[in-house]
C-alpha cells in the first residue's frame, strides 16, 4: 500500500513529461520554418488562405493572394510552406470543383422552357376543371 502513491505519481507524471517533450518539439519545427521563409515561397495561413510570400518584415509577412493583391499578415500566422507538388495537385483539383458547379446552372437552362402557349393552355384548362368538380357537387 505504501508503493502504490509514488507509482501512481509516476504512472501520472511520465506520460505528462513526454508529452510537454513532444509539444516543445514541434513547437520548434514551426518557429524554424517561419523564420526560414523566403521571398516567393508558398505558403498556407491559419485560416486557410494560400498565397506566395513578397516582402518579409521582423514581425510580418506581405502575400499576394491574386494577381496585384497584397495582404500582410503576422509571421504567426503562417501555417506551413506549401512544396510545389501540393500545390499542383490542389491547383489541378480546383477547375474541376469550379467546373462542376458551374455546370448545374447551365444544365438548368438547358432543360426546355414553358412557352406562353403552353402556359396560357394550361390555365384555360384549369377552370374547367374547377367549374366541372362545382358542377358535380351541386347535382349531388
Amino acid at each position: 500500500m505504501e508503493l502504490l502513491f509514488p507509482l501512481l505519481l509516476v504512472a501520472l507524471l511520465v506520460p505528462m513529461f513526454l508529452g510537454v517533450r513532444r509539444q516543445k518539439r514541434e513547437a520548434e519545427k514551426v518557429a524554424t520554418m517561419r523564420d526560414s521563409l523566403k521571398i516567393g515561397d508558398t505558403v498556407t495561413t491559419t485560416s486557410g488562405l494560400f498565397g506566395t510570400v513578397v516582402d518579409i518584415d521582423d514581425a510580418t509577412v506581405d502575400l499576394e493572394i491574386a494577381e496585384d493583391v497584397v495582404t500582410t499578415w503576422r509571421r504567426d500566422a503562417i501555417l506551413e510552406v506549401r512544396t510545389e507538388e501540393a500545390a499542383t495537385t490542389e491547383e489541378a483539383a480546383e477547375p474541376a470543383a469550379a467546373t462542376a458547379v458551374d455546370a448545374e446552372p447551365v444544365a438548368a437552362l438547358a432543360e426546355p422552357a414553358v412557352t406562353a402557349a403552353e402556359r396560357d393552355a394550361e390555365a384555360a384548362q384549369a377552370p374547367a376543371k374547377e367549374t366541372a368538380a362545382e358542377t358535380r357537387l351541386t347535382k349531388d
